[in-house]
C-alpha cells in the first residue's frame, strides 16, 4: 500500500497520484508555489483520490479562491462512501474547515489526530497565528497552541515542518530559547521553507536583531516568486526593518511594490493588515502620512471587507476608516460587531469594539479617550489573532497616546513590562527612538 511523507496509508493505488500528492503537501506546508498544479497531477492520475481533492481546496483557500475551494471540496466529498476511517475523518475535518466552523474543525482535528498523530495536512491548518486557533478569539489561544503541539512531538522526531510551526508556537509564548534551534533544524533540513523563513524573521524581531533580520530576509527573498503565499508578508518584515534602519525610502519602496494594494500578491487579508500596519507604524515613528496611500487603503478595505467577523482583518479595517475620517463606515462596522457579540457570534469578545473606538479617538487628538477604551482589552489583545510582532501595533499606539497626554509614569511602567522586540521602540519622541 502507498503511503504519504508521513508514513500514513493512502486509499489511490497510482503512484503517480502519490508522487504528486507528496510533492503538493510539501510545497502546501513550505508556503510555495505550485502546490495547486501538483494536487491536479495527482487528481488527473486518480480522479477518485479523495485526499488530494481535499488538499487542492485548502491550497485555493489559503490563496482566497473561495468558491473554486469549496468545489474542489464538494469533489472529494463525492467520493466518501467506502474511504478508510482515517480519510474519512480527514475529509470530515476539511469539510468543516471549508464550511468556515473553526471551533468545530479544532475538535474534529483533535479527535483525529489522538488516533491518527501524524496526519500533517490536518494538523497544519490548526497551527500557526492564522490558523484555526490563532483565529479563534479565544484567550489562552497562544496556550492552546502550543499544548497541542508539545503533545504531538514526540511523533514527528526532527520532521522540518513540525518544528517550523513547533518553534512559531514556542516564540509567541515567549519561550524563545526553545524556538531556536528548532526552527534552525528545520531550515537546515528545508531551506526553501517560506513559513522558516517568516519564523526566523520572528525570532530577529523578538531578539531585536533588526540588522541580521534585514540582511537574511534580502538575501532569502531573491528567488521567492511574488506569487508565494508569503511574499507580501515577508516583504512587510523588510519593510519595517528597513524603518528601524532610517530607509524611509526603502521601506516605502518595498510598501508599494510588494505590500500595498496593487502591488501585494498575497491573500487580501494579508494585504489588509501588513498594509494599515506598515502605514501606521510608520507615522507613529514619526514618518509623515501620505493621505493618497491610505486613501487607497481605505478603499481596498472597504472593498475586500465589507462586513465585520474577522477580528484581525476587523482591527485593520477600523484604523483605516480612522484615518481617512470615515465615521459612517467605522460607526457601521461597530455596530455590526456589537450586534454578534450580543449574540454570541464575535469569538473575541469587546476587544476589537474596543480598539476601534480607540483609534477614532486617537484621531482626533483625544488621546485620554484613547487611553481609556486600549486599557480595558490590552492583556486581551491575543484575541484578535495575529503574532506578537504584528500587535505591538496597539502597544505602540498607547506608548504614543500615553507621551502625547503627558501619562510619563504609565508610559514608563509599559516599557519596563515589555516583551522583547526592536532594539528601540519605534515611537518618536520616546527615549532611544532614531
Amino acid at each position: 500500500m502507498l503511503t504519504d511523507r508521513y508514513g500514513l496509508a493512502l486509499s489511490t493505488a497510482s503512484t503517480t497520484a502519490r508522487d504528486a500528492y507528496v510533492e503538493g503537501c510539501d510545497l502546501l506546508l513550505s508556503a510555495n508555489v505550485g502546490a495547486e498544479d501538483a494536487f491536479r497531477t495527482a487528481i488527473a492520475a486518480d480522479p477518485r483520490f479523495a485526499l488530494a481533492h481535499a488538499a487542492l481546496a485548502r491550497g485555493l483557500q489559503l490563496r482566497g479562491h473561495i468558491p473554486t475551494a469549496r468545489q474542489a471540496m464538494e469533489a472529494g466529498n463525492a467520493l466518501l462512501p467506502g474511504l478508510p476511517a482515517r480519510e474519512a475523518s480527514h475529509m470530515a475535518f476539511y469539510a468543516l474547515v471549508l464550511a468556515g466552523q473553526g471551533d468545530a474543525a479544532v475538535a474534529a482535528a483533535k479527535v483525529h489526530l489522538a488516533t491518527w498523530p501524524r496526519d500533517a495536512m490536518v494538523l497544519s491548518p490548526c497551527t500557526s497565528v492564522f490558523g484555526l486557533i490563532g483565529f479563534s478569539g479565544r484567550a489562552g489561544r497562544e496556550r492552546e497552541q502550543v499544548e497541542l503541539l508539545d503533545g504531538l512531538a514526540t511523533h514527528y522526531g526532527d520532521d522540518w515542518w513540525f518544528n517550523t510551526q513547533h518553534a512559531f508556537a514556542l516564540l509567541e509564548s515567549g519561550q524563545l530559547a526553545a524556538a531556536h534551534p528548532r526552527i534552525e533544524s528545520a531550515m537546515a533540513q528545508m531551506p526553501r521553507n517560506a513559513h522558516g523563513a517568516h519564523i526566523r524573521a520572528h525570532l530577529y524581531y523578538e531578539d531585536g536583531e533588526q540588522a541580521a533580520a534585514l540582511a537574511f530576509l534580502k538575501d532569502w527573498m531573491k528567488p521567492y516568486p511574488r506569487a508565494g503565499q508569503l511574499h507580501c508578508h515577508i516583504s512587510w518584515h523588510i519593510a519595517l526593518c528597513e524603518l528601524e534602519a532610517g530607509d524611509a525610502a526603502e521601506a516605502f519602496r518595498v510598501y508599494a511594490e510588494d505590500v500595498a494594494p496593487g502591488g501585494s500578491w498575497g491573500p487580501a487579508i494579508n494585504t489588509l493588515t501588513d498594509a494599515v500596519s506598515f502605514l501606521w507604524r510608520a507615522e507613529l515613528a514619526g514618518h509623515p502620512r501620505d493621505p493618497a496611500r491610505w486613501r487607497a487603503l481605505h478603499d481596498f478595505s472597504r472593498r475586500m471587507f465589507p462586513r465585520g467577523g474577522i477580528a484581525f482583518a476587523d482591527t485593520h479595517a477600523a484604523l483605516a476608516d480612522a484615518v481617512e475620517g470615515d465615521g459612517d463606515a467605522l460607526e457601521a462596522r461597530l455596530r455590526e460587531l456589537e450586534t454578534m457579540r450580543q449574540e454570541g457570534r464575535l469569538p473575541s469578545g469587546p476587544v476589537v469594539p474596543g480598539l476601534a473606538r480607540a483609534f477614532a479617538a486617537f484621531l482626533r487628538n483625544d488621546f485620554r479617550a484613547a487611553i481609556a477604551a486600549i486599557e480595558p482589552v490590552l492583556a486581551d489583545h491575543e484575541r484578535i489573532g495575529g503574532s506578537r510582532a504584528q500587535r505591538d501595533l496597539v502597544e505602540f499606539t498607547l506608548m504614543k497616546a500615553y507621551l502625547a497626554d503627558g501619562r510619563l509614569d504609565a508610559l514608563r511602567d509599559m516599557l519596563a513590562a515589555r516583551h522583547r522586540g526592536p532594539a528601540a521602540v519605534p515611537v518618536a519622541g520616546l527615549p532611544g527612538h532614531h
